[in-house]
């Protein structure tokens, strides 16, 4: 169970502790954070409300313990990083609890983050070691106008204190997406989890204290984000940020001044439909795609339902796209696809299960609502139980309705017909989001385009990124390690020309 055995050190009472300085603590505010659980929309967990000057004590400590892990060898680092994966796949179980009632996760979903978070760890400690471990040499009579007076090496150093910022749908796996790059290249993490999910989070962290991290190189800040959240995004110990959710990043990027930021924020994904497309296939797509909680390995030709949970996800499918002539044919499939859901509590491992929120239930309600008035056709009846909202297809969906170009973030999937190519290329560009979209590549402004294939954010070291409000920057291991790094150049000054002789 969460918050026993060996993470028995994680909590004290019914409120959990937070990590700083190689420690499990207390904060001095003698306040706490309830964690309301989705599914019987009741307290399941409370977490410590960490003040400001525990934020500027837990920055003074990271800055301290950078510089020492700086010096640690690369490979010493990648010992470490394969240590803590180990840590995290033996302790999926209660990791995996925590998620299910924390966020609603399905059963078999929860513990497929934990280990899917494991791989990527170990993953990230080798590919560090290959991109860290070499570097590029120079000479200065390749540009025009120079002799061979000059040798250039460079080679990549870290950035100080990274701030990891992950979201509550994948709190663990997109914090450790954030964590290991950081770590391998020789930085500090101060990681703030989201209220949903932090005690996943804290648990994780615990398997990286069990691996035998050096104290204060990784911390754990949890709390309300209207007392921390910007003064933990403007601190000046900040040398970077890593962030993971919607709207909010667009505030923090306006507001972080001269850091590299990483943000991967919301989309408004679409699937377009064409006429010669294979209509069983899309269907199966649309389904994993529109109301998917995980990324999955099986191929369509293994198991036609992959995996699915309220469309939970920034890749979800959030609008199809399909020319009129098709949609009829379309729309029945995906109906009937729509009906074999199971729909319940995560902890019997249904298909749809509650959103994360009450606020997060009445924002969907709302965009149905509003589609319903302005006319759209409902392909099931509109049912919501608490936080529980069945899935639903709606047709006939026009441009004037909010579905059409907000985020739901949840079971309710929107078709627009369309009558062109063209005409569907016109509705993705005109959308402020462009993280992900299918089938139509090049003349589509998104960051990744799927092809034969609903959206995902995976395998963990393909890159990953957005454009417009969607995000800055990319990530993907290989690109995560090299955004949280910079580059350094020694020059060698030579007293006279030096040639190789031949």
């Amino acid at each position: 169970m969460a918050g026993s055995g060996v993470f028995a050190e994680v909590i004290d009472g019914d409120v959990f502790k937070y990590y700083a300085d190689g420690e499990w603590k207390k904060s001095s505010s003698g306040k706490s954070v309830n964690i309301v659980n989705p599914t019987t929309r009741k307290t399941q967990y409370k977490v410590q409300a960490c003040t400001q000057e525990e934020v500027n004590k837990v920055m003074e400590i990271a800055k301290a313990a950078q510089k020492s892990w700086a010096k640690t060898p690369l490979w010493k680092r990648a010992e470490l990083l394969h240590k803590a994966a180990a840590i995290l796949k033996e302790h999926k179980a209660p990791i995996a609890e925590a998620l299910i009632k924390e966020i609603a996760k399905p059963a078999k979903d929860a513990v497929t983050e934990v280990v899917r978070s494991g791989d990527l760890v170990s993953y990230c400690s080798e590919e560090g070691v290959r991109i860290l471990g070499q570097g590029a040499f120079l000479v200065s009579d390749s540009f025009p106008g120079n002799e061979r007076t000059k040798y250039c090496l460079t080679s990549k150093i870290p950035l100080g204190v990274v701030l990891a910022i992950p979201p509550f749908n994948y709190p663990v796996n997109l914090a450790v997406s954030k964590i290991a790059p950081a770590l391998i290249a020789g930085n500090s993490l101060v990681l703030k989890p989201p209220t949903q999910g932090a005690v996943a989070c804290l648990h994780m962290v615990h398997c990286f204290h069990l691996a035998g991290f050096p104290k204060g190189l990784i911390s754990c800040i949890t709390g309300k984000g209207s007392e921390i959240g910007d003064f933990l995004t403007m601190h000046p110990g900040v040398n970077c940020i890593s962030f993971t959710g919607g709207d909010t990043g667009i505030a923090i990027s306006k507001k972080a001044g001269m850091i590299p930021l990483q943000m991967e924020l919301g989309g408004k994904d679409a699937c377009i439909v064409l006429e010669d497309a294979d209509l069983d296939l899309v269907a199966a797509n649309i389904i994993k795609g529109g109301f998917s909680y995980r990324y999955m390995k099986e191929s369509l030709s293994t198991r036609e339902l992959l995996s699915h949970s309220d469309g939970q996800r920034c890749t979800a499918v959030k609008v199809v796209l399909v020319m009129e002539s098709v949609a009829d044919t379309l729309v029945e499939k995906v109906k009937s696809k729509v009906a074999k859901l199971t729909v319940g509590p995560p902890e019997d491992d249904c298909d749809i299960t509650p959103v994360v929120s009450e606020s997060s239930a009445n924002f969907i309600e709302g965009l149905v609502m509003d589609a319903k008035q302005k006319g759209a056709t409902f392909c099931q009846e509109y049912k919501r139980e608490g936080n529980l909202i069945w899935p639903l297809l709606l047709d006939h969906v026009r441009p004037d309705m909010r579905i059409a170009w907000e985020e739901p973030f949840g079971p309710v999937l929107p078709v627009i017909r369309i009558g062109s190519v063209e005409e569907g290329i016109h509705h993705c560009n005109a959308s402020n989001f462009g993280l992900q979209a299918m089938l139509i590549s090049d003349a589509m402004e998104t960051g990744t385009v799927q092809i034969n294939s609903a959206p995902a954010r995976g395998p963990d070291h393909f890159p990953f990124q957005g454009i417009k409000d969607s995000g800055i920057g990319s990530q993907g291991i290989t690109n995560s390690i090299n955004m949280m790094t910079k580059v350094k150049s020694t020059v060698i000054n030579l007293p006279t020309p030096s040639y190789t002789m031949g």
